[in-house]
């Protein structure tokens, strides 16, 4: 049990959370900063029930492996790894949601308001869906910053299925909005998230 109060232990662990920490304050200020404090609710912080239940199970999985395990949480070249895929997934979402400005909202809208714009530009002219690609890629480097085998692939396949799904969803929204603009768009650029076109 001392394994989890090591240098490697409360390194990782401590990053962990800072992340989380980090992640949903940044997301509430700035949906606050653009939309204004009246129009932001506690859902701007992407918090659900299936989320906290698996990053619970994440710190659960680490508790264990650490503990029996302990050299499997030792590769620090992985575990850097996986930081610098939170720096870089934090650092493409933020950009992406700072790019779309006042069109971009943590939830799907379904009826076009007078300041929605199809955004083409920025980070937008390379995906299509960058703040998805951001989270898959901030919430993997998660699981592979703390060393963890199992969450890095259940977290890998959860959220690429969640987004798999949400895409054609939003998308069907966009088409009405934009008409052949967006399927044009659509058609010169990916998504970004793999194998979702």
């Amino acid at each position: 049990m001392t394994e989890i109060f090591s240098d490697t232990g409360f390194r990782q662990l401590t990053q962990m959370f800072l992340a989380i920490i980090f992640f949903h304050t940044s997301e509430y200020i700035l949906a606050i900063a653009i939309h204004g404090a009246s129009k932001v609710t506690l859902s701007s912080l992407l918090i659900s029930k299936h989320y906290a239940l698996a990053m619970l199970i994440s710190v659960l999985e680490y508790i264990t492996e650490i503990v029996f395990f302990p050299r499997l949480k030792q590769h620090w070249w992985i575990s850097n790894f996986g930081l610098i895929m939170i720096i870089l997934g934090e650092i493409i979402r933020k950009i992406a949601i700072i790019t779309a400005g006042r069109s971009f909202t943590h939830l799907i809208k379904i009826r076009r308001e007078e300041h929605h714009r199809l955004v083409t530009e920025g980070v937008y002219q390379i995906m299509r869906h960058p703040s998805y690609s951001g989270f898959l890629v901030w919430s993997v480097g998660t699981q592979v910053m703390l060393c963890n085998p199992i969450s890095a692939v259940a977290f890998a396949v959860v959220v690429w299925r969640f987004f798999a799904e949400r895409i054609p969803y939003e998308e069907h929204y966009l088409k009405q909005f934009f008409g052949r603009q967006y399927v044009e768009y659509a058609q010169r650029v990916p998504s970004g998230v793999p194998f979702v076109n």
